[in-house]
């Protein structure tokens, strides 16, 4: 019985949007496969990993009836982008096995019944509804997504606060040395919700998200949170646990600042970090009078020092920071400026902001140098 008929690049596009998700070790073996329906001309293309769920929609089936089945995501994949980018690609499915073929090149799959598939059950009310352009949603994924923790044992930190509550949202991230937050304006939120987002859905969600003005609709239940886009429909659970309060790591009483050039300091950080090494990621900020030395060491005696003219008029400050923390936001931010805040305490953490944008802040932990 045949499927789909459709172009090769028609075909891809679904089947990469989704297929980004699929584990490549599995418990269950179904997990491996995507999940095809195709409702007379409507084909929906679906993969979960038990966690995160991903539903996109095209309009090539063949015929008027209806049928579902799975079949190995990478290897459908891997057939499509090896075939040449014209002519049609039909698929059919017939005894057990989908049958794709391209002019003279012909490939039979196994599949697996669409019954067994595990798909994520969704609630019918959800306490949490809002719309945001993809372009603003995109932004709070990006401006914080660098201070998520990786396989920290406090599971917690391995995704990303989510603050919804009247007239903004906010995105917080933090491994427990660093904190990143981002907040935009929104409408539609009668109370205060937080929610944890895993670190795969954020991943998965900027390279999905495009910058647009198209909106995503976003919802949140208890225990799931979903993003409906264009075509494409993604739920995920949420994660357990409470997200420590950033409130209390933002510091707000900070009166010395001074501006400096994004690039020249990126730079100079950069150069700094090639004597660093992987266990010691380590560089020394010494503040003076309008002059910032950065200077870095390593086991084998040799040095790299740095110099910037800064606009700094306050009591000279020597303090010590993980170059690796400090290059992750520069190379985030796109503005010709940042703004940093000092207390006149080594063991104090740096402020990085924005002049003009004061919904960003970033918060890093000296170490000891």
């Amino acid at each position: 019985m045949q499927l789909v008929q459709t172009t090769r690049d028609a075909l891809l596009k679904p089947l990469s949007t989704v297929a980004g998700i699929v584990e490549r070790r599995h418990t269950l073996p179904i997990l491996a496969n995507i999940l095809m329906r195709k409702e007379g001309s409507k084909v929906s293309f679906i993969a979960t990993d038990l966690e995160v769920q991903i539903t996109t929609h095209a309009d090539f089936g063949v015929g008027s009836d209806n049928e579902s089945t799975t079949v190995a995501a990478r290897k459908l994949l891997d057939i499509l982008k090896a075939l040449p980018d014209t002519g049609e690609v039909k698929m059919s499915l017939a005894s057990g096995k989908m049958t794709v073929q391209s002019a003279k090149s012909r490939f039979a799959l196994q599949t697996l019944a669409a019954s067994e598939y595990p798909t994520v059950a969704q609630p019918e009310q959800w306490s949490v509804s809002l719309t945001l352009p993809q372009r603003t949603l995109r932004h709070l994924f990006n401006m914080v997504h660098f201070a998520m923790a990786q396989q920290d044992i406090r599971y917690y930190l391995n995704g990303m606060l989510l603050v919804f509550e009247p007239g903004f949202v906010r995105s917080v991230a933090t491994d427990g040395h660093r904190l990143a937050h981002c907040a935009t304006k929104a409408e539609g939120i009668a109370e205060k919700h937080e929610v944890i987002v895993p670190r795969k859905t954020v991943l998965e969600m900027q390279r999905l998200l495009e910058d647009s003005d198209e909106p995503v609709a976003v919802d949140v239940a208890p225990g799931q949170i979903r993003f409906r886009f264009g075509d494409v429909e993604l739920v995920s659970k949420l994660v357990e646990g409470k997200f420590p309060d950033f409130t209390r790591v933002i510091p707000t009483s900070y009166t010395r600042h001074f501006d400096v050039s994004r690039e020249a300091l990126q730079g100079s950080l950069q150069r700094a970090a090639i004597l660093t090494t992987d266990k010691f990621k380590g560089v020394r900020l010494q503040l003076a009078q309008n002059v910032m030395k950065i200077s870095s060491t390593n086991a084998e005696q040799e040095e790299a020092q740095e110099e910037l003219d800064i606009d700094y008029t306050f009591e000279a400050l020597d303090v010590g920071f993980n170059v690796g923390y400090l290059l992750d936001v520069l190379g985030n931010l796109k503005t010709e400026s940042i703004r940093w805040s000092v207390m006149p305490d080594a063991n104090a953490s740096a402020l990085i902001t924005l002049p003009d944008d004061e919904n960003f802040k970033y918060v890093v932990m000296p170490m000891r140098i």
